[in-house]
């Protein structure tokens, strides 16, 4: 059994919010022969813990624009990780350490990944105004 399409699309738009939002090392993958609680897990990293809220509350909000709406969220900000359940994915959103410490990509490191978008290059002015 691999995951739902509907599954791995939610995880798409999940993954392009994270990215968005400047996310570091977007992972999708497809747990869906391993766990039947769920179809895709989606990581992604951020460097603080506003970073991390800021992650969070844009994939809800692109989730809720397509129906999707969150059965169960665990863990803060503050804490440095997030836990979004959507039933069909499931969004871990953590600080850069934490992810480190807890390898959940080793954990899952078998299972088949979903191509999700990556952030792109920092296109920002630095400090003296060069782009």
């Amino acid at each position: 059994m691999t995951a739902s399409p509907e599954a791995i699309e939610l995880t798409k738009v999940a993954a392009a919010a994270a990215a968005d939002k400047k996310a570091a090392d977007i992972v999708a993958l497809d747990v869906s022969e391993q766990l039947v609680l769920t179809d895709c897990f989606m990581l992604a990293s951020a460097q603080n813990e506003r970073q991390v809220q800021a992650i969070v509350e844009a994939v809800e909000e692109k989730l809720r624009e397509r129906g999707a709406k969150p059965t169960r969220r665990e863990g803060d900000a503050d804490n440095g990780w997030v836990l979004l359940d959507f039933t069909d994915i499931v969004v871990h959103v953590m600080h850069t350490e934490q992810r480190g410490f807890y390898g959940l990509d080793r954990l899952w490191k078998d299972c088949p990944v979903i191509e999700v978008p990556q952030p792109g290059p920092d296109t920002s002015p630095d400090v003296q105004g060069r782009a």
